[in-house]
């Protein structure tokens, strides 16, 4: 079924040309072997799904030629030798670095970002089309801030909030907590609105984003004048 649903998508957006030989899942199998050829995944040894329901499953890489021997476990680099030009492991070492985006009198807090339930992932993309995993989290956005700041802004706990950094605002419910450091504030990643905030900062070299801090400041809600 979801073979026949990309094949559907694919037409919908105009690109159905470039699946035709996608005929059935066996023969997609066959176009795939094709692209591992002479690659670290390379599973060009293994003929078709008769061959995996006969052996059982098999490990890869199993290049073309190589034998599959009954009950083996190979283990990768066992060998010592790494999918470099020399054989060798590169190991990549920057410095620390200062925060891409430091706090300042405007934006006083740093936002941390981060797991927040075990009933969510990422940004509930997922787990959020569960009934189950709904009621075992809020439903709502909420920012976790230390006691003495929270005294300071004169937040109360569970209280409305606005949340602003340099790109966005986000309103969430202030939950106080000896858990976070005063001068810091931390948002579960699994609400979409955090990444609102958050600075894209990327790693040199796989050029990954962060999403995982920025500066921002709190500014407390009365009750009744929360913006919709």
């Amino acid at each position: 079924m979801t073979f026949r649903i990309f094949k559907l998508i694919a037409e919908a957006w105009g690109c159905g040309a470039m699946f035709r030989k996608w005929t059935s899942p066996a023969a997609t199998f066959q176009l795939l072997k094709a692209c591992s050829r002479d690659m670290p995944c390379d599973i060009t040894g293994i003929d078709d799904y008769r061959m995996l329901d006969e052996k059982g499953g098999i490990q890869w890489p199993l290049p073309h030629g190589q034998r599959v021997e009954p009950m083996s476990e190979r283990r990768l680099f066992e060998d010592g030798r790494f999918y470099t030009p020399d054989g060798r492991a590169c190991f990549y070492f920057d410095m620390p670095h200062a925060q891409p985006e430091p706090v300042s009198p405007t934006y006083p807090f740093m936002l941390l970002t981060g797991r927040g339930s075990c009933s969510q992932w990422h940004t509930q993309t997922r787990t959020g089309k569960s009934d189950v995993l709904r009621k075992l989290y809020p439903n709502t956005p909420y920012v976790e801030i230390s006691p003495k700041d929270a005294a300071d802004l004169g937040i109360r706990a569970n209280q409305w909030v606005m949340v602003r950094s340099q790109r966005g605002m986000v309103q969430a419910r202030a939950f106080v907590s000896h858990v976070v450091q005063p001068g810091q504030v931390f948002m579960p990643m699994h609400f979409a609105q955090t990444n609102q905030l958050t600075f894209a900062a990327f790693d040199p070299h796989s050029r990954q984003p962060s999403y995982k801090a920025c500066a921002v400041r709190l500014e407390a809600l009365q009750e009744g004048h929360r913006v919709s």
